[in-house]
């Protein structure tokens, strides 16, 4: 096997959340060994990608709410961001499809982008400011405080503590208020443009409506390059005769089962399930 066809067999095996950080840290090193070898200025290709804060500038390149989410400023800012995307998206897809994911991440990097403009360009206090967006913190946010919103009281590890999520989620919208006075006000703008994004989008979807699916139309290409693997056509499904949960529900009771396991989840925890209800919600988050 070429290595060409090995990095292309390695990278199909990976989730969409290590898929978008393949893309981002790739995108990363381009950008800096070419911005180093021809000794040109960062701008000279961040400037076409990149946010910028003026509406008249916006107009003439309008991918740019989506291709500033794939720049980064410097090692640290995509080392935390990856670092966060690869914890959350973990979490996020032990519960929801790569479809959803990319929902919420597009969503959370377009809205996060649209508070960013019309922040600046409404209140005074930015008017004066000369500045763009880049970095990819308000999709990631948007995907950490969808999960912290979904299932707020499930544990996490953090240093050598147990912490509920939601006490995350409540930490990083805080810690965006708390710091917009204080510098790089248009990175925290965006932060909380996704961090609302997942929010809403979370609670939104716990009363049974998917804001994402029209979204999702307009993705679906994009979305079949992040597809573990293609479905065929025909399926052979196995029953289990014992099992409490059924192999083979139709549409409406299989989302009725997901739907009562995420809400034992959201009021005990994860490790109140029972290990047929894990294997279940496993299996459908893969099937998914």
């Amino acid at each position: 096997m070429s290595i060409t066809k090995d990095l292309k067999y390695k990278f199909a095996t990976l989730n969409v959340a290590e898929k978008l950080i393949v893309i981002n840290v790739a995108i990363f090193i381009v950008v800096s060994l070419v911005t180093f070898l021809f000794q040109l200025s960062p701008d000279t290709i961040m400037k076409w990608l990149e946010l910028p804060k003026a509406v008249q500038d916006f107009i003439v390149q309008p991918w740019s709410i989506i291709s500033y989410a794939f720049l980064h400023g410097g090692f640290w800012h995509i080392f935390m961001n990856m670092l966060i995307l690869y914890y959350a998206g973990r979490m996020f897809l032990n519960l929801f499809s790569s479809k959803t994911f990319l929902n919420v991440y597009f969503l959370g990097a377009i809205c996060g982008g649209a508070v960013f403009l019309l922040s600046y360009n409404i209140f005074p206090v930015f008017s004066r400011i000369q500045t763009s967006l880049i970095g990819a913190s308000a999709a990631v946010m948007a995907v950490l405080v969808f999960i912290c919103t979904y299932m707020p009281n499930q544990e996490v590890r953090v240093f050598f503590f147990n912490i509920k999520l939601w006490y995350i989620g409540v930490f990083v919208v805080l810690s965006d208020l708390i710091q917009l006075p204080m510098g790089n006000s248009g990175g925290h703008l965006a932060h909380l443009g996704g961090e609302l994004l997942g929010f809403i989008y979370a609670k939104r979807l716990m009363e049974g409506t998917d804001i994402g699916t029209g979204f999702e139309k307009a993705v679906t290409g994009l979305g079949s390059l992040f597809d573990r693997k293609k479905k065929s056509p025909l399926k052979t499904v196995h029953k289990k005769k014992d099992a409490h949960y059924s192999a083979t529900p139709n549409k409406r009771e299989y989302q009725k089962q997901i739907d009562e396991i995420l809400d034992k989840i959201s009021k005990s925890g994860y490790e109140s399930l029972s290990k047929e209800e894990k294997d279940f919600l496993f299996k459908a988050g893969k099937e998914e």
